[in-house]
C-alpha cells in the first residue's frame, strides 16, 4: 500500500470525500492535498483535517512544474482529480476544460514519470463514463464496458476522453504505472450546488422550483461517493498496471424518476417542477457495468441503494444548511482568504 498519497483536487467533491474515506480507514497513510482552488474547490470541506498530522494542504496548481516535482519526491502514488467537470459550463467555454483536463494532466504525467521513472509510484486517473458517449434508452441490456470505445459527445467529455489517452500513452510509451477508473454520476455531501441532486434539494429548502431538462426520459447510474472511494482506493491497492476500471452503482434512474423522488422524500409536489430547455446535446443513457472490478479486484457497492442512500443525502443537505448557503452566496470563499490569503 502506498504510504505518502498526492491528491489532486482534494478540495472538491470527490477529492474531499476521498481523503476523508482514507484517513478513517487507513491508519498508516499521509495524504497531501493539491488544489488550486477554483470555483468549486471548498477548502472548507476538509476544514476539520487541518490538525491531523497525516493530512496536508497546498495550495497550487498542477500546471506547476516546479511545485510538482517537489511535491513528487516526497510521494509514492497521486489519484488525479483536479478536472473541470460541468458540462453546462464546457457548453458555455471550454477554454478551462482543455487547459486543466488535458495539459494540466499531462504536466502530471511528465512530473511523476521524472521522479518515479519505471520502477515506482502509481498513477490512478479518475475519469468518468461519459467518455463513451451514451447509450439508446431503447435496448436496457447495453451497457459500458472497459472495451466500449471511446465517443465522447461534450466538450467535458472530449477533454476527460483526451486524459485518459494521455495516460496510457505514458504507460505504454514509457512504461508509468497507471489505472484508470470511469465512475457512473455521484452522489453524497460536499457535492457543489450547481450538480442536480444537490441543486434541488436546496431549490426546495429555498422554496424554489427544480429546473428539470426536456422530456425527464435521460438516464443516469447513481454512485454514492463513499462507494466510489472505497473503489479508488481498492484500484490503488490492488490495481492492474495499465487496466482501466468501470465503477458503477447499479443503480440506473431517469432524470424523471430521480426528480419524483426527491420530491417525495421532501414531502413537495409534482407542481415544484420547473420544465426547461433541454441541455444542448444531452445524452440519453449511462450504464456501467462493473464486473471487471468485481471479478479482479473484489469490489461492488454496497452504499448506493435507493431510496434509502438518496434519504440519506437529502438529509445531509438539510442538516448542513450552512455549508450550502455558504457555497450559493459565495461566502465560502471568505474562508479561503481567512485561511491561506
Amino acid at each position: 500500500m502506498s504510504k505518502n498519497i498526492l491528491v489532486t483536487g482534494g478540495c472538491g467533491f470527490i477529492g474531499s470525500n476521498f481523503v476523508r474515506f482514507v484517513l478513517a480507514n487507513r491508519d498508516d497513510v499521509k495524504i497531501t492535498n493539491l488544489d488550486v482552488l477554483t470555483y468549486s474547490g471548498n477548502p472548507e470541506n476538509l476544514a476539520d483535517l487541518q490538525n491531523d498530522s497525516r493530512y496536508n494542504f497546498v495550495h497550487g496548481d498542477i500546471r506547476d512544474e516546479e511545485l510538482l516535482g517537489k511535491l513528487f519526491d516526497e510521494c509514492d502514488a497521486v489519484v488525479h482529480f483536479a478536472a473541470e467537470s460541468h458540462v453546462d459550463r464546457s457548453i458555455l467555454d471550454s477554454k478551462p476544460f482543455i487547459e486543466s483536463n488535458v495539459l494540466g494532466t499531462q504536466i502530471l504525467l511528465d512530473a511523476a514519470r521524472k521522479a518515479w521513472g519505471t520502477e515506482k509510484g502509481r498513477f490512478v486517473h479518475v475519469s468518468t463514463d461519459e467518455v463513451y458517449g451514451d447509450l439508446p434508452l431503447d435496448k436496457p441490456e447495453l451497457l459500458f464496458t472497459e472495451s466500449t470505445p471511446l465517443n465522447p459527445h461534450s466538450p467535458y467529455s472530449s477533454s476527460k476522453a483526451a486524459s485518459d489517452l494521455l495516460v496510457m500513452a505514458a504507460h505504454h510509451t514509457f512504461g508509468l504505472n497507471v489505472n484508470i477508473t470511469r465512475c457512473s454520476n455521484n452522489f453524497g455531501p460536499y457535492q457543489f450546488p450547481e450538480k442536480v441532486i444537490p441543486l434541488f434539494v436546496t431549490n426546495l429548502i429555498e422554496g424554489k422550483k427544480v429546473p428539470l431538462y426536456g422530456d425527464g426520459r435521460n438516464v443516469r447510474d447513481w454512485l454514492h461517493v463513499d462507494d466510489h472511494c472505497e473503489a479508488i482506493l481498492t484500484v490503488l491497492e490492488k490495481g492492474i498496471n495499465g487496466e482501466v476500471y468501470n465503477i458503477g452503482g447499479n443503480n440506473e434512474r431517469s432524470n424523471l424518476e430521480l426528480t419524483h423522488m426527491i420530491l417525495e422524500v421532501m414531502g413537495k409536489g409534482k407542481d415544484m417542477i420547473q420544465p426547461v430547455e433541454d441541455r444542448l446535446g444531452h445524452d440519453r443513457r449511462y450504464a456501467i457495468d462493473p464486473t471487471k472490478i468485481k471479478t479482479q479486484l473484489g469490489w461492488q457497492p454496497t452504499r448506493s441503494a435507493w431510496p434509502q442512500a438518496l434519504e440519506a443525502t437529502v438529509k445531509w443537505y438539510v442538516d448542513n444548511a450552512g455549508w450550502w448557503q455558504r457555497v450559493k452566496s459565495g461566502a465560502y470563499r471568505e474562508y479561503y482568504q481567512k485561511q491561506y490569503g
